[in-house]
C-alpha cells in the first residue's frame, strides 16, 4: 500500500501519467488496471472509463464514476477512512474516475464475508441470507462482527449504497476499505448490502461521532464539491440521510419492496 497523506496520493493520481497495464475481465463496467506514475513514484489504480459505463434503468447515463468521487469525498469528510483516494480525470479513453488500488494481503486472511455451511458459520458471526446449492444443499451468508465491518456499513447507510457485495470489502492493516460506489447516492431508499448484521441495532458512538462530522462538513463546503458530482436533490437527500441518522442513532432496516441483498451477494 502506497505511503503518503490522502491528499498527496489524490495530487498524484490526479497529475501523475496513467498506464493501463490490465483489464479487470469481470468488470461490468469497463475498468482498468492503471499505474499512475510521478516522478519516481508510481501507484496501481483503478481507472473507470466514463464512456465504457453500463446503461442502468434506475441511476442516470453517465453518472456513475461521479458517484465514485462523491462517496470518496463523503467518506473523507466523516472520516470513516472507507473508500480509498478517488479523482475523476482524463485517462486513454477519455474522462473517468481513478481510484488508489487495495490489493490483496499477503497470506491467507480470514474473510470479512462468506458463504458457508450453516455449521461452519464461525463463531460470533451474523448470518444475513440463507439459500441452497444448486444440488439442494443449504447455505448461509454470513460477515464477521469487526468494528470496522460496522463503520462500512454506516457508511453505506450515508450513501445510500445499493451494491455492498462481500466483494467489494477490502482488508488493508486495521482499516476495511471499500470500492466500487458507482451506484449510491440516489434520491430514493436503495440500500442494498450483505451487512445487515447490525439492521435495527444503535450505531456506535464513534461511528456516530463520523456522521456528526460529516454533517459539520456538508455546511462548511462539502455541499459544493457534491454539487459539481451530483444532482441538487440527491445532495439533499444526503443531508436527509444523515440527520436521520442522527436522530434514530440505529442501523437503518430493509427498505419495503426493495431487494435488500445484491446478488451475487460476493
Amino acid at each position: 500500500m502506497p505511503t503518503g497523506t490522502d491528499a498527496e496520493l489524490e495530487r498524484v493520481l490526479a497529475t501523475g501519467e496513467l498506464t493501463p497495464v490490465g483489464r479487470l475481465a469481470d468488470s461490468s463496467n469497463g475498468a482498468l488496471l492503471c499505474c499512475v506514475e510521478d516522478g519516481a513514484d508510481g501507484v496501481l489504480v483503478i481507472h473507470k472509463p466514463e464512456v465504457s459505463e453500463r446503461r442502468l434503468w434506475d441511476y442516470p447515463d453517465g453518472t456513475l464514476v461521479a458517484r465514485e468521487r462523491a462517496a470518496y469525498l463523503v467518506s473523507s469528510a466523516g472520516g470513516f477512512d472507507v473508500v480509498p483516494p478517488t479523482v475523476l480525470r482524463d485517462g486513454p479513453h477519455g474522462r473517468g474516475s481513478v481510484q488508489l488500488w487495495v490489493g490483496p494481503v499477503e497470506g491467507e486472511p480470514e474473510p470479512l464475508v462468506d458463504v458457508t455451511a450453516v455449521s461452519d458459520v464461525p463463531e460470533g458471526w451474523v448470518v444475513v441470507l440463507s439459500g441452497e446449492t444448486p444440488d439442494g444443499m443449504p447455505v448461509v451468508v454470513s460477515h464477521a462482527p469487526h468494528p470496522a465491518l460496522r463503520t462500512v456499513a454506516v457508511l453505506d447507510a450515508v450513501l445510500n449504497n445499493s451494491d455492498r457485495k462481500g466483494g467489494h470489502l477490502l482488508r488493508d492493516g486495521d482499516r476495511v476499505r471499500g470500492c466500487d460506489h458507482g451506484v449510491s447516492l440516489s434520491v430514493e431508499p436503495k440500500l442494498r448490502t450483505v451487512l445487515w448484521g447490525w439492521a435495527g441495532e444503535p450505531v456506535p458512538e464513534e461511528d456516530l461521532a463520523r456522521v456528526e462530522r460529516l454533517r459539520r462538513s456538508l455546511g462548511d463546503g462539502l455541499d459544493d464539491d457534491l454539487h459539481e458530482l451530483l444532482t441538487v436533490p440527491e445532495v439533499e437527500a444526503l443531508h436527509a440521510r444523515v440527520e436521520a441518522l442522527l436522530r434514530t442513532r440505529r442501523h437503518p432496516l430493509p427498505t419495503p419492496g426493495w431487494p435488500a441483498i445484491p446478488w451475487p451477494a460476493l
